[in-house]
């Protein structure tokens, strides 16, 4: 009982939090879309992705450095745990400047690359230009909300994406339908939001004396490399529906053109956030398996591990089941057109069958990053857009065209599913024997 109690404690403000980050672009669609109309939403859909990989990098470096945390101070090694938070801290502030310099100067080529073109690529740059502008207030505000966690703040981490998604929400309202501006003003109000996050997650790790960049110049290289080795996974998780985006976008704008876009661009708003929640039970569980790891608790690790898998697939159901009722009113929502409103409803249920596949994916991977099991992570975090590239570059010229890209997205998150558990079964044999 004590154990489920830790649990749902790490595990429910681990999921709002991860789900208030997925909301970020939905505001953004609902907001622009309802301004501007089909192009508005397709243009925050192709830019999207940039934006998602600074967020994708904070929460990489972030969980990196937090897993090694949770297992130093597990293993009793206080020191050694606030190194990795300076490790991930100096990480995180080189990444922002990098990557700040990147987007803005790249943006262009950037958009080309994900099959921007005309209005939309115009469109798309006035965005993501903007959202360049706020990178390290994306990247370092997330890659702190892990170590919150990880010291026992889930809740504050929680109201952290809470107070900037409201601010969000209040300013796209002000600056996209009050002052008409546009992608420009919802890419002002997401900025603002995210260093609203930054600025109260910041407050907490320097209450709590959690905030640190003391580490010696010789363990730097060392750290750094843990840190990354294990960020690889986590990052990949929250780019991987990104990656997702940029395939399906680039065939369906070859097979279906700008409508099959705008179709995806609303079913992607709302399942992402359903994935979104699994990776908010897989990340709220690792401080749990992290710190069962570092004891050599292994039958208690097991436990809370089924425990998430159970709780995942419930979830996953419940959320199919709201979809699926709703799946007339999606594309309404976002403003799009009368035609792209009724495909979306015919073609929602589709995706809706893979949705307890992936719980088990990204449940299965963030128990194995949370354990050092590296490689593995690597592989069922990358292998879903491997699989995904191989089918639609098949089945639709095969078997049908646009309508074979949405099932190839199917097919590839299943196959993930039945890998996830393969590898699970290795792990088991080989480590969680007791």
């Amino acid at each position: 009982m004590r154990e489920i109690r830790t649990f749902f404690k790490y595990v429910i403000p681990s999921i709002f939090s991860f789900a208030l980050s997925g909301v970020y672009a939905i505001v953004d669609g609902f907001f622009v879309g309802n301004s501007i109309g089909d192009i508005g939403i397709s243009a925050i859909n192709v830019a999207y992705p940039i934006s998602a990989v600074l967020q994708a990098l904070g929460t990489g470096i972030g969980m990196g450095g937090a897993v090694y945390y949770a297992i130093s101070k597990a293993e009793k090694k206080e020191t050694q745990a606030r190194k990795f938070t300076a490790g991930a801290m100096w990480l995180l502030l080189i990444t922002s400047v990098m990557l700040t310099i990147i987007t803005f100067f790249l943006a262009t080529p950037l958009l080309r690359l994900l099959g921007a073109e005309g209005e939309l690529l115009s469109l798309g740059k006035e965005y993501i230009a903007i959202i360049a502008l706020g990178a390290a207030l994306q990247i370092i505000g997330t890659g702190m909300i892990p170590f919150i966690r990880n010291h026992g703040g889930s809740f504050y981490a929680m109201m952290s994406m809470v107070a900037g998604f409201i601010t969000n929400i209040i300013l796209d309202w002000l600056f996209v339908w009050i002052f008409h501006q546009g992608v420009a003003g919802a890419a002002i109000a997401t900025i603002i939001g995210q260093g609203v996050t930054f600025l109260t997650a910041l407050i907490y790790m320097l209450r709590y004396k959690q905030f640190t960049l003391n580490i010696p110049v010789s363990n730097i290289a060392s750290i750094s490399k843990k840190i990354i080795k294990i960020g690889i996974a986590p990052f990949g998780l929250a780019m991987t529906p990104n990656i997702s985006l940029i395939i399906i976008n680039r065939f369906s704008i070859l097979y279906g053109g700008e409508k099959a876009v705008a179709v995806y661009s609303c079913i992607a708003y709302i399942i992402s956030i359903v994935y979104l929640i699994f990776q908010g039970i897989g990340d709220g569980s690792q401080p749990i398996f992290s710190k069962y790891y570092g004891e050599g608790n292994f039958s208690s690790l097991r436990e809370i591990r089924k425990l998430a898998y159970w709780f995942g697939i419930a979830l996953s159901l419940v959320s199919c089941i709201i979809m699926y009722i709703a799946r007339n009113d999606i594309g309404a929502l976002f403003g799009v057109s009368t035609e792209v409103n009724i495909e979306v409803g015919q073609i929602i249920p589709i995706f809706l069958i893979s949705v307890p596949f992936v719980a088990v994916t990204r449940i299965t991977t963030a128990g194995f990053y949370a354990t050092e099991e590296s490689i593995f992570s690597y592989v069922l975090t990358y292998i879903e857009p491997v699989f995904m590239l191989a089918f639609m570059f098949v089945l639709p010229q095969l078997f049908g065209g646009q309508i074979m890209i949405w099932w190839s997205t199917v097919f590839a998150r299943v196959l993930s599913a039945f890998l996830a558990l393969i590898l699970k079964s290795h792990v088991d044999r080989k480590k969680l024997t007791v």
